[in-house]
């Protein structure tokens, strides 16, 4: 949707994609996000982010990293660094999902989501 420049993105709302879409909201990645419906058919809308008047994506690329047939998991020493700290890793915590930044400032590690840029 991002490369199509479509403005919203609508995904299957669970708690782990909520708290996925705060953290790039928080990031400066998504202008934001909202519920909609209810029961089994809530979905999270998600308004993408462009810059200037080209509207070249804020999100450059998105690499998951840990997935249902291999998790990927880091501790607090060797949390990953993307594109030297240009973009971001999004990690899951004992404390809840956050950036690789916010893990190494409460010293924590846990499983690499995926890397964005």
């Amino acid at each position: 949707a991002n490369l199509a420049r479509h403005q919203t993105v609508d995904i299957p709302s669970t708690k782990m994609t909520r708290s996925i879409a705060n953290v790039l909201q928080d990031e400066g990645f998504i202008d934001g996000y909202e519920q909609a419906g209810e029961g089994v058919q809530r979905k999270l809308v998600i308004t993408l982010k462009y810059r200037g008047k080209s509207r070249d994506p804020i999100i450059k690329n998105l690499k998951r990293i840990s997935r249902p047939g291999l998790r990927v998991y880091s501790n607090r020493k060797e949390l990953p660094r993307v594109l030297g700290g240009i973009g971001i890793a999004i990690i899951s915590t004992s404390s809840g999902i956050m950036t690789d930044r916010d893990a190494r400032q409460q010293g924590i590690g846990g499983e690499v989501l995926c890397y964005v840029w």
